[in-house]
This record gives C-alpha cells, structure tokens and sequence, in this order.
C-alpha cells in the first residue's frame, strides 16, 4: 500500500541542503531513511544549492526506493541567490509539516534523532538544538580541532528543530551570510534578541565525520571574516559576548611590526627593520606553539602549521578590514 500524502499526517519535514557531493549526500539520506519514526510521519527535502543532474538523479533513485512505505522525499533547486541561508529558505519554505528540522548533507543522523528532537519541542520549546558529534582522533589536526569546535556551538543549522511558525516570523535565515557560521550565529542572536523559546535536546544526536581537506585550508577560511563584520554590525554586543570578546590585537601587532620592518627598509634604518622582524618573529612563533598544542605532530603537519601562522595574521586583517568597509561598520 503506498505511503499516504496528506499533509496533516506529516509531524515534521526535514531539510537537507545538497552541494553536489554525492557519497555525502546519500550516505546522510541512507541515515535518515533508517530514523526510527513512522515513515508516514516526516518528508525530506533536498534543496541542490548547485542545481545539476547527478542529485536531481540521486534523489529520485531514493524516491523510487521509497515510494510504498515513505517517507515523502522532495528535490528543490535553487536556482539562486545560493549560500547556506538560501539553501535552507528554500527548503522550509517547501515544507508542509508544522515542525522543520534542519541537518547537513554531510551530516549522519542518529535513528532516533527525529523522535528526540520532537520529544524536546513537547516541553514548551520553540526551537530545539540538538547534539553534535564529531571524531577526531587524540592528537587531532588544526581542522579537525576546529570541527570538534561545533561540539561546543549553542546553536547550529545542522541540527535543529524549529516550529515553522518562527521561522515565518523572522522571515527565515539572512542570506547575507555566505558561510554556515554567520548564518548560524545570526540566527541564534536573532532568536534571543526576540525572546524566543530556545532549548536543548541532548539525545538528538547527529554525527559528522570531518572530511578530508587540501594542505593549508586554514588559509581559505579565513575570508569568512567578512562575514563576520556583518554579524558585528547586526549584533555588536552578542557579539563580544558569545564570538569575540576582543578583536585579534595580536594579528594586528604582527602586521604592524610587518609593515614597521617595511618602512625601516625603505628608510634605510637597519636597526628598526631588524627589531620589528624580531618582533614579527616572536610573535609569530608564539602564535605558531598555540596553535600546535594538544594538535598532531607530523612533519607535513608541523610544517602546515609554521606556514600559516606566518600567513594568517595579514590575510585576517586583510579580510577584516574588506568586511569593515563592505558593510561599513568599525570592526577591527
């Protein structure tokens, strides 16, 4: 007998961003197809933030495979503006259930993830966020440290369970914020600046693998400051107080020590040039050792580490100073 398609059987609707990874995608669909919840109960869909034929077709097979016993499964494209915002309006725009949990096409959720996830929204909770795992070995790398960062986030769109009326009262996520952190981060300050019922639910749980990633792709990162003077302008004193209490002084320094041994140069005063490289140095170094503590020690590591800590103060600053002026904020 095929699954029913009335929506008032429909308890909530999952949104799956895509970006054209393929294994990622159905490896997360294989894990949401397996949720202990009664597969006439919840539909997915899959918004294709690069719209192509490979998840149009991926999407379908699954369809295919489902189409008896449920649940509902949707493909969106979006054909544009894209980003992490956008891909997620478009997909709660898209659903019919009154709840809409949101999760990433990287991410493996738990089979019990959707029915502890509407567990928590029954105890008078509006929004609920649930728990991230991410393994990463003892000695971890500087970008898989950073991913187990997301363990400890208070709010992230790749776990999270929202009455869609919240979302049609703040008009859905801003789709400014062309990184997941931004758009993540604004949403939250939004939800406390309006009072909104945010609360926890521990035992939903979604596990994401850290993926391999290129030699250096700390270097990469580090442009989505720019989004970050966004989310200073927005919310300036949430800000300091859940993001950066401080701005990074010390990547000024090592830049203005830079450009002070620059000058020394061109003014034909060795004794400055070479003090401010000293200084340049230590600071560097410094930086350098902090970012290796408690990290893996490889030599291919070791070396990833001495190279971009020598590069990321000038490029954050850089890219600091871009956002300050895009969005014309003082956000150093």
């Amino acid at each position: 007998m095929a699954a029913t398609t009335d929506d008032a059987a429909i308890a909530v609707s999952v949104v799956v961003p895509a970006c054209g990874r393929m294994d990622l995608l159905d490896r997360n669909l294989d894990a949401l197809m397996r949720q202990q919840f009664d597969p006439v109960q919840y539909e997915i869909i899959v918004v294709d933030d690069e719209p192509n034929h490979n998840t149009l077709h991926l999407v379908a097979g699954w369809r295919t495979r489902t189409l008896e016993r449920g649940p509902r499964l949707s493909y969106v494209a979006n054909p544009g503006p894209s980003g992490p915002g956008a891909a997620r309006n478009r997909g709660w725009q898209a659903a019919r259930a009154p709840v809409v949990a949101f999760t990433g096409d990287d991410a493996v959720p738990e089979p019990n993830w959707l029915t502890e996830g509407l567990a928590a929204l029954g105890d008078g909770l509006d929004v609920a966020c649930g728990r991230i795992q991410t393994p990463v070995p003892s000695r971890p790398t500087d970008h898989q440290r950073s991913a187990r960062g997301h363990e400890a986030a208070d709010f992230t769109s790749a776990n999270c369970f929202f009455r869609k009326k919240v979302l049609e009262r703040l008009d859905g996520f801003d789709e400014r914020f062309d990184v997941p952190r931004g758009c993540d981060a604004d949403m939250h300050f939004r939800l406390l600046e309006h009072g909104i019922a945010l609360g926890r639910a521990p035992r939903a749980l979604v596990v994401y693998p850290v993926r391999p990633v290129p030699w250096g792709a700390s270097l990469l990162q580090i442009r989505h400051a720019v989004s970050d003077a966004l989310l200073y302008k927005k919310h300036p004193a949430l800000y300091r107080q859940k993001v950066e209490p401080r701005p990074r002084w010390d990547y000024y320094a090592i830049v203005g020590a830079l450009l002070v041994a620059l000058a020394g140069q061109l003014l034909g005063l060795p004794f400055l040039t070479w003090l401010a490289l000293a200084v340049w140095f230590v600071l560097t170094a410094r930086l350098c050792v902090h970012r290796l503590r408690g990290a893996a020690r490889t030599p291919s590591h070791v070396l990833e580490m001495i190279v971009t800590s020598a590069l990321l103060p000038p490029l954050s600053v850089f890219w600091r100073l871009a956002g300050a002026l895009r969005y014309r904020v003082r956000f150093a």
